[in-house]
């Protein structure tokens, strides 16, 4: 009977953590929260094991709560679609006010760690859920700009390290920042690509010319070229103490170019397993190119 009883016990608390992770995107909230790690890790001065973990739970709940935010919103659209129709809420595993009740805890935890790190940190995480799930989610059904807009939420995690660490905004957390912000128009689009007939199921907006065209391949070689330039600006010497040797500056530009490849296969072929390459690339790059800054500086 015990042993029944801890089976069902352990079932369920085996179903309730599935559910966690997947209401607050644990993959994509554990990338984002690398990306806020290594941009600490750039940052002049000593490296403080607390701050590194508050920046790490802190990153993970405002992402988590964005993303919980946004299932809550998207509820009924997602149960239109093949790819989000098993997700907790649609599925019924879980309730709005357990959903609700998560977005909620986890925003006040993140703030408070962020905030127990500097004010600014706090400011931009909370500028990151404010933008995602009150300007960015309700665009998405309305204008292709939602990408634009997302953008801006979707860059702060590889700055907010930097500011995390220094307490000061400018050049550097500014240019961590840009790299960011453009990796998001190649590889959202080409996701957008990807999952366009299901995405107009839910009547989601997510290319920029509404279509899988020649003007969408056209935009996403233009914003991988605008990435690859700003992710060396650093090895000129212009963004003060953001550096980059001209040795891990050629690494990173011949990444970049590499996803650039991917783009014009896009722009010839116009198909899924050309923007699946391209989507799979991106990925590659930002992970890559962010352990290649990370180590030119500790070498």
């Amino acid at each position: 009977m015990k042993t029944a009883v801890s089976s069902t016990m352990n079932s369920t608390w085996s179903l309730a953590f599935s559910d966690f992770k997947e209401i607050t995107k644990a993959r994509l909230a554990i990338s984002v929260v690398f990306s806020s790690l290594a941009g600490y890790l750039l940052a002049p001065g000593v490296i403080d094991p607390v701050s590194l973990a508050l920046l790490a739970f802190g990153g993970y709940c405002m992402v988590g709560a964005s993303n919980a935010f946004n299932q809550i919103i998207e509820r009924d659209l997602d149960a239109l679609m093949n790819r989000t129709k098993n997700r907790p809420i649609p599925s019924g595993r879980m309730s709005v006010n357990k959903a609700l009740t998560i977005a909620i805890l986890l925003t006040v935890l993140g703030i408070v760690a962020l905030y127990y790190l500097n004010a600014k940190t706090a400011m931009f995480g909370a500028i990151s859920i404010f933008l995602y799930t009150s300007v960015y989610t309700p665009l998405k059904t309305k204008t292709p700009l939602a990408v634009f807009v997302g953008a801006f939420p979707g860059a702060i995690p590889f700055m907010l390290g930097w500011v995390a660490a220094t307490n000061e905004f400018g050049i550097e957390p500014g240019t961590l920042f840009m790299i960011q912000f453009f990796w998001q128009f190649p590889h959202f689009w080409a996701l957008g690509w990807m999952l366009d007939e299901d995405y107009k199921k839910g009547g989601f907006k997510m290319l920029p010319t509404g279509k899988k065209d020649t003007g969408t391949a056209v935009q996403i070689i233009m914003y991988t070229i605008w990435m690859i330039v700003v992710s060396v600006v650093p090895a000129f010497g212009i963004t003060g103490d953001l550096a980059l040797s001209i040795p891990a500056a050629i690494l990173v530009f011949l990444m970049g170019i590499v996803m650039l490849v991917f783009a014009f296969q896009l722009y010839n072929k116009r198909d899924n397993p050309a923007a699946r390459k391209l989507m799979l690339a991106s990925v590659s790059y930002i992970t890559l190119m962010q352990i290649v800054y990370v180590i030119d500086k500790f070498i």
